[in-house]
């Protein structure tokens, strides 16, 4: 049985620490999909079609990720549509559990699709995209 993962975020902009998951992640499933997600909760700085660029450059290495975009639709049914049975989330502390987690919850209830968190690269864990965003706006 083929295992197909997908890794979803904004990725605006992508980090260290998501390329570490997204390594550690290929390791672990036969396909590793980058989905793209565009977030209306957020303010993008990046263009999509900069971050599926840049997420494809840096993932170019690794012949069983690819990247895509997706938008306008549950995670579930972008899974679905790929044939992922699995979720992966980095998480870098608590607070990215607590939030992580019902929605963990809630994609299993309604698809039985499962959720793997892999914790954050000791050396990554401090880095959000927020902050770097914050930093490169100085």
């Amino acid at each position: 049985m083929s295992r197909r993962a997908v890794f979803p975020g904004s990725f605006d902009p992508a980090t260290q620490g998501h390329l570490n998951v997204v390594r550690r992640a290929a390791g672990m499933f036969d396909e590793v999909v980058v989905c793209v997600l565009t977030n209306p909760a957020k303010t993008g700085r990046l263009p999509l079609a900069d971050r599926l660029a840049l997420l494809t450059g840096l993932t170019a290495d690794l012949p069983n990720v690819r990247v895509d975009s997706s938008a306008g639709r549950l995670l579930v049914d972008y899974c679905r549509e790929v044939g992922a049975g699995v979720v992966v989330r980095g998480v870098r502390n608590h607070g990215d559990l607590a939030h992580e987690l019902p929605m963990a919850h809630a994609n299993g209830h309604l698809s039985g699709i499962e959720t793997v968190f892999l914790p954050a690269d000791s050396a990554l864990g401090h880095v959000s995209s927020t902050l770097v965003v914050a930093t490169t706006e100085r």
